[in-house]
Order: C-alpha cells, then structure tokens, then sequence
C-alpha cells in the first residue's frame, strides 16, 4: 500500500531541514510548507520518496520557486532513485539548488535482492561517472547496477559546488546520517518497487499457461502436448491393429476394430496411419427416378394407342 505524502520541518539558526515521504502527486501539501521555512538553506531529505507523478512535479518545481524567491537556498540530500529519475528527466526540477547525496540502486542476480547506495555527488568525480562497487549481503558477490550509468548520472555534469561543513552538521543533528544508512535494503525504501509498471492480475503468466493441463486430440491420443516448437503429427498415429487382436491382409492393408479404413503400416514400427474414409458414391436423387418411369409409362400408353390404330 502506498504511503500518502508526509513532511516534517525542523531548524537549527539559519538551516532548516525538511524531510519528505511517501509520494508527492496531486494531493501533496508543499504549498503548506512555505510559511515555515524561513529565510536560509534548506537541506530537503527526500530519502523516504516513493514516487512522484505529473501533477507532483509541477507542484514541486512551483514550491521550489516560491522558496527561492523568498531567500531560501535548497540542497536535496539523500535523493531516492524515484527524484534522480525526475532530475534527469525535468531541466529545472532542481530549480538554483544542488544535489548533495542520492541513492544508487543495485541488484544481485544470484539472490533476486536489491540495494541502495548512499553517495555523495562530490565524491563521484568527473565524467565519465560509473557505478561504486556494492557487495550482496547474502552472498557477498559484487552486485549489479539496476540502471544506465550514462543515464543516471547525467545530471552530476551540471552539478554546481557547495559548502558542506554546516550542512553535514544539520544532517547529523536533524536526519542522524551515519554510515550505517549508507547501504541499506531497497525493500526499506517504502513501495520504491512501485515505479514499475504494475502487473495484470487477469492474464495468466507464462508459467501458468506452460503448466496448465492440455487438451486436445492430440493429448488424448498420446497422453500429452507437444513441446515448444514441436509440431503434431498431420495425421494421427493409430496402433498397430495386428497386436491388438486384427488382421494383416495380404496387400499390406490393416485392419482392425473401430477402423473404417487404414493406410499402409510403416515396417518396424508398430503404428500405423489411418486414412479418412473413401466417399459414399452419389446416388440419384428420387425426383429423377420418378421421371424416367413417368416417360416409360407415356412411351407405353402410346405404343398401346398405335396399336389399336393400326389394327382397324
């Protein structure tokens, strides 16, 4: 179930920190947040973010401008793969602040779990910019970078420098970053599996259709399907009458109970292929027989009137 949004609004002198969660879509309450956060940085944690749709971008970009046309410097910290996503994609979605830190998502193939890494933007140097290594806790196997490293880090190529000290300090004191949430479970990142596209619960998996039970005359013929990519034989293979009680005529026709007819059997197998039966022969249709004996009638009636004529 999808966390709705939540904030929360701390300050320590002239920083405040502001953390977000949940997803930021139509029903997001940024607009509430201007009146408290005063002249200043703002360091805007955004670790906790699901997701954030359409309606919740042109939200965000909005409450980003309203704050810096008050005086107000934002530094997002701790940026979900869901805002880095938005980042990327939206020119100004940072509006004139920085990027100080963001997940990066990792994937063990040999376990099926996921990652997130926690990285500092300065730390990653200049372009071309590749993943950091990431080791699996189950297995200890270096894991896989679940994305496009060009695509990803596109957005550190504009990324602008920015004092750190008293930054850190606030992060320590409000949002308690240590290096024990530096790696963490993706699963601790609430619904983050959500960003995919959801499945259709009404269409069977491909598993489901491979395991389902088959029917068909082929299946009852032989007991069960062809595999993948095999094709049913064009004709059905029937068994050998000649071990099931019939009789082998001399011309190498079979035949045999429940057999209108039958083909010629295969030497060294014990099938052989049936036939469709020969078809009836057409018979005359009965209104053309009771026309040939109404001629025969007139023909005689009047061989018989002849007659009489001629022998007076």
């Amino acid at each position: 179930m999808s966390h709705k949004f939540q904030s929360a609004v701390q300050h320590r002198g002239d920083v405040s920190y502001v953390k977000l969660g949940g997803v930021i879509d139509e029903d997001n309450e940024l607009g509430e947040l201007v009146e408290k956060i005063p002249n200043g940085t703002a360091v805007i944690d955004l670790g906790e973010v699901e997701r954030i749709n359409s309606c919740g971008v042109r939200d965000w970009v909005n409450w980003l401008s309203k704050l810096e046309t008050n005086g107000t410097r934002s530094v997002l910290v701790e940026c979900s793969p869901a805002i880095v996503a938005q980042i990327n994609l939206v020119n100004n979605f940072t509006g004139s602040g920085v990027v100080k830190s963001f997940y990066v998502p990792y994937f063990c193939p040999e376990c099926d779990e996921e990652k997130v890494l926690l990285v500092e933007a300065s730390d990653m140097g200049p372009p071309p910019h590749e993943p950091p290594t990431c080791r699996c806790d189950e297995c200890d196997l270096v894991m896989d970078f679940d994305d496009m490293p060009d695509s990803y880090f596109a957005f550190l190529a504009n990324q602008r420098k920015l004092p750190t000290e008293k930054i850190s300090e606030t992060m320590r004191d409000f949002g308690g970053q240590g290096d024990k949430h530096k790696v963490r479970s993706r699963a601790s990142v609430p619904n983050l599996s959500s960003t995919k596209p959801p499945s259709v619960p009404s269409l069977p998996s491909i598993q489901q259709r491979a395991s389902a039970p088959a029917s068909g005359p082929y299946v009852q013929a032989h007991g069960s399907a062809p595999g993948r990519g095999v094709k049913p034989p064009s004709r059905p293979m029937m068994p050998n009458p000649a071990k099931a009680g019939g009789s082998r005529p001399p011309n190498g026709m079979v035949s045999g109970p429940n057999l209108m007819s039958s083909g010629p059997h295969v030497p060294g197998s014990s099938f052989t292929f049936a036939t469709a039966p020969s078809p009836a022969p057409m018979q005359a249709p009965k209104s053309s027989a009771l026309v040939y004996v109404l001629i025969a009638v007139l023909l005689g009636a009047i061989g018989v009137l002849a007659y009489l004529v001629l022998t007076k």
